[in-house]
Order: C-alpha cells, then sequence, then structure tokens
C-alpha cells in the first residue's frame, strides 16, 4: 500500500475493483416475503431505493454469511463475500420451493466498483444520492447505465460487466485514483467494522460481532436462527465480542491470542495505520476486556485490546 493510495481513500477517492464478490438477485411476487423469513434484518419494509444489511444463520443462530440487500425496484439485489456465495446461493434455492421467486446469478454478469474516500460523491456524480447508507439510484456514467450506492466509506458503483472498463475510465477522469484492496482495508478496519471469512466466520453469532445494530430487526417476523439471536439479545450476554488490537509486533490472521494461558480467540484483519500503527480486529472471549494485554501466536508479540473504532 503506498502513500498515494492512503492519501486517496483518507483525503480524496480511491476506486476499488470489487466485482469479485458474490452476486445475485431475486424476482417475483414474494420474492421479500421468501427472503424475510431468511435473513435477519427487515426486508419487507424496503422501498425501491433503500436497502439493508442483513446476515443468514444456521438454525442455532450461528452465521452462514452476511450479505447486502439493495431493492432496485425491478430485483432485489444480494451481494456478498465470495466465500458465503455458496452458501447463500443453496439456502435460497433449497427454500423458495412453493414461492414466487425466481433466483438469479450476477457474480459474473455485474461489475462492482468501490470509490472511498471524503470526495467519492463528487466523483460519482452522486449529488441527489440520499445519504442514508445503501440508498441507490441509477444514473449513467462512461456512457453506461450503472447503478450508484451509498456505503459507510462513499459509494458503490454497479454496471454490467461489460461496460466496467468504460465506467472505471470516466470515474478516473473525474478523479478517482485506483487503488489496492489493501487501501480499503485500512479504512474498513479503522472504522471496527469485520469481515465475513477473516474476523468472523461459521462459529459466530451476530452479537458477537457487534452486528445487531446494523444487521439484525428485532421487530420483524420470523427466521431461521431467530430464537437464539433474540435470546442473547433480551435475556444472556455474549461470550465474546469484537474488539480492537493495537499490536506490538508482527502478527498474522488467524494467530491464536492468549490471555495468561488461555486462548480467547484469534487474529482477524491485521492493517498497518499511518494514524494508530499496527492494528488489527479480533473477536475474543469477553475476559479479554479492553487493556486486557495478549500473547500473539509464539513468536512473542503483545497486543492490547481497545474498544472500536479506533480513536
Amino acid at each position: 500500500m503506498t502513500e498515494d493510495e492512503i492519501a486517496a481513500v483518507e483525503r480524496g477517492c480511491g476506486l476499488i475493483d470489487r466485482s469479485e464478490r458474490g452476486k445475485l438477485a431475486l424476482t417475483g411476487g414474494q420474492a421479500k416475503e421468501f427472503l424475510a423469513g431468511q435473513v435477519t434484518n427487515d426486508v419487507v419494509g424496503l422501498e425501491p431505493g433503500t436497502g439493508c444489511y442483513a446476515a443468514f444463520l444456521t438454525h442455532k443462530g450461528k452465521m452462514q454469511g452476511d450479505v447486502r440487500i439493495l431493492d432496485l425496484g425491478d430485483e432485489l439485489w444480494l451481494d456478498t463475500e465470495r466465500p458465503a456465495l455458496q452458501g447463500l446461493f443453496d439456502v435460497i434455492r433449497r427454500f423458495k420451493i412453493g414461492y414466487d421467486v425466481e433466483l438469479h446469478k450476477r457474480t459474473l454478469e455485474r461489475a462492482l466498483l468501490s470509490l472511498v474516500g471524503p470526495r467519492a460523491r463528487e466523483v460519482a456524480g452522486a449529488a441527489a444520492l440520499p445519504g442514508q447508507e445503501h440508498a441507490s439510484m441509477r444514473a449513467r456514467r462512461g456512457g453506461a447505465e450503472v447503478v450508484l450506492v451509498a456505503t459507510a466509506d462513499g459509494v458503490d458503483v454497479i454496471c454490467a460487466a461489460e461496460d466496467a472498463d468504460a465506467v472505471r475510465a470516466a470515474l478516473v477522469e473525474a478523479g478517482a485514483v485506483e487503488v489496492s484492496e489493501a487501501a480499503g482495508e485500512l479504512v474498513r478496519v479503522e472504522r471496527g467494522r469485520p469481515r465475513f471469512g477473516i474476523d468472523m466466520d461459521e462459529t459466530t453469532i451476530p452479537q458477537e460481532a457487534g452486528l445487531n445494530d446494523r444487521a439484525v430487526s428485532f421487530t420483524k417476523g420470523c427466521y431461521v436462527g431467530q430464537e437464539t439471536v433474540a435470546r442473547l439479545f433480551y435475556k444472556g450476554k455474549p461470550n465474546r465480542h469484537l474488539r480492537g488490537l493495537r499490536l506490538d509486533g508482527p502478527a498474522h490472521p488467524g494467530e491464536p491470542l492468549r490471555l495468561g494461558e488461555r486462548e480467547v480467540g484469534r487474529v482477524g484483519t491485521v492493517v498497518d495505520s499511518p494514524r494508530h500503527g499496527a492494528i488489527a480486529l479480533a473477536i475474543v472471549r469477553r475476559e479479554a476486556e479492553p487493556g486486557s494485554e495478549l500473547a500473539v501466536g509464539d513468536d512473542g508479540a503483545t497486543a492490547t485490546v481497545v474498544e472500536l473504532p479506533f480513536a
């Protein structure tokens, strides 16, 4: 990650190609009704131009993946981390029987370009895009039809795969700087947002990853895994919490974290922040409270547990 890349995402507009994310779409008169029974957030209440973030769970409340859901008017758009795509596809295919729902693959058909940084809206030409995260609007960029989506870090641009080069060129001409995925990871970790497959996995309950406020509705109808999620929220305390780590030495994703002799978690995403130094995300047991010193791996490095986001 270069200084120019850091400058782009912190003071300008970085462009990251995230077309490898898994992408699906649902159509049909019962698409929302069906999906509402499979994910943690309120899908039925969506209107065209709005969206939400959600998780899809096992019957025991453990995550199979997370997903962004957009109501584009003519379809429900779903995108997810690539490792979770097959699981999401299988859930929809298995349980949509009996519903007026059609499932469409979009991973290879659509490109996804992320604009990250304070100038993202300016570069995207998205002055009319509502500020609420997951809001969307249709537009034309580079001579092609696109969907602009508000994100926590800027604006996502969705277009047909064959139009990606033209759209990318138009965004660069407007001031975007092409940057690596590492630059986007820096912003994400500093913000304290976990990523499925790295910071959270199939053993994670949404509350442990700090997802309740963003991804879970406690007023919607029933969904797979709801009983566990609701019981933990109303009657229990999670055994683990998403935390930040300030590192004093090398650390790698997956390395064990120990408090005394006990393993309390594993390292998630690691970045080298210009403001904070070497930092990471991790889901750790609740006894690893902010201020605790943890041993990292077997090489003598230590980590200090901190609250998120990084201050």
